[in-house]
């Protein structure tokens, strides 16, 4: 097993001959708002064949949208990622609220993850943590 002292987060992202992981190097210095810039970012690059050699440094962990395809769930392909987060679309789903049937606006995240850097138990409790974040962003966001 190899730990990582850092993280750098890939995005999947589709260019004209396949997918690559643009790469945000040491992500888990930086706050949400740097992520989302350094992603905007480094997927333009990407798109206009301008990437940097840190753009596509590996990625220890990526993330892969396909909601925008209107794919509700799919697992992606570890690569030479310990795991990778899959989204699908967000869409308007019948569930219970306080007890009540509502339709709110949900999202199927899918982990897979190479178990000979992750166990099952901790991507788990990795996914449930994802999960809240996604239930409550602002909190998140502001505390």
């Amino acid at each position: 097993m190899r730990l990582h002292d850092r993280v750098n987060m890939g995005f999947a992202i589709a260019v004209d001959n396949g997918i690559m992981d643009a790469v945000i190097p040491n992500a888990h210095l930086a706050s949400f708002a740097e992520i989302a810039k350094l992603r905007v970012e480094s997927s333009e690059r990407a798109e206009t064949g301008r990437l940097r050699s840190a753009d596509v440094a590996q990625a220890t962990f990526t993330v892969s949208k396909l909601g925008m395809y209107k794919v509700d769930q799919f697992n992606a392909i570890i690569r030479a990622q310990a795991g990778i987060l899959a989204l699908g679309a967000i869409v308007d789903r019948v569930v219970a609220v306080d007890g009540k049937p509502a339709v709110r606006p949900t999202v199927t995240l899918t982990l897979c993850c190479d178990h000979r850097v992750v166990d099952g138990a901790r991507a788990a409790m990795f996914l449930d943590d994802v999960g809240r974040v996604f239930a409550r962003p602002l909190q998140t966001l502001s505390g």
